[in-house]
């Protein structure tokens, strides 16, 4: 097991179109940026950080399974359109003893209303949504405040 404390980020399908694809909903951010900004504040916080972006549900699957085993004490995903359709995911995540933060860009409820329903809500421990890519560092802030060293 580790000694320093980890954290896995998991960016779900189309994610690493993030900065191109539909800026006025997503931002001008890439991926990369947001990768960068919580590598930096974890790493100023003392602790790892492991971020996965993956267009294929079984290699989410597989990262979540890992994470069991690894010392891994949180995780934070954005399942994107997952969120709505994966109980693989869901499933995999209940098997996770860690905390979860579910995670969205924008703000879900006020999109169209297939997106109004979460599967992952259903095992996380915190949901934000509508932040931005602030979102993900609101979860990070929140996971290295109460999760024991």
């Amino acid at each position: 097991m580790p000694t320093t404390p980890r954290v896995l980020v998991l960016h779900g399908p189309n994610l690493n179109l993030l900065g191109a694809r539909q800026p006025e909903i997503y931002g001008a951010a890439t991926l990369d940026d947001v990768n960068s900004l919580l590598l930096e504040k974890a790493v100023s916080a003392g602790w790892e950080i492991d971020c996965l972006q993956s267009n294929h549900e079984g290699v989410l699957i597989d990262a979540i399974h890992a994470a069991r085993l690894d010392g891994t004490l949180a995780i934070i995903i954005n399942p994107a359109a997952y969120t709505h359709t994966s109980v693989a995911i869901l499933d995999a995540l209940n098997a996770f003893d860690g905390r979860v933060i579910e995670v969205h860009i924008s703000n879900v409820h006020k999109r169209e209303s297939f997106r109004h329903h979460s599967y992952i809500s259903l095992r996380a421990d915190g949901v934000i949504a509508g932040l931005g890519i602030q979102g993900y560092l609101a979860a990070l802030e929140a996971i290295i405040r109460t999760d024991k060293k």
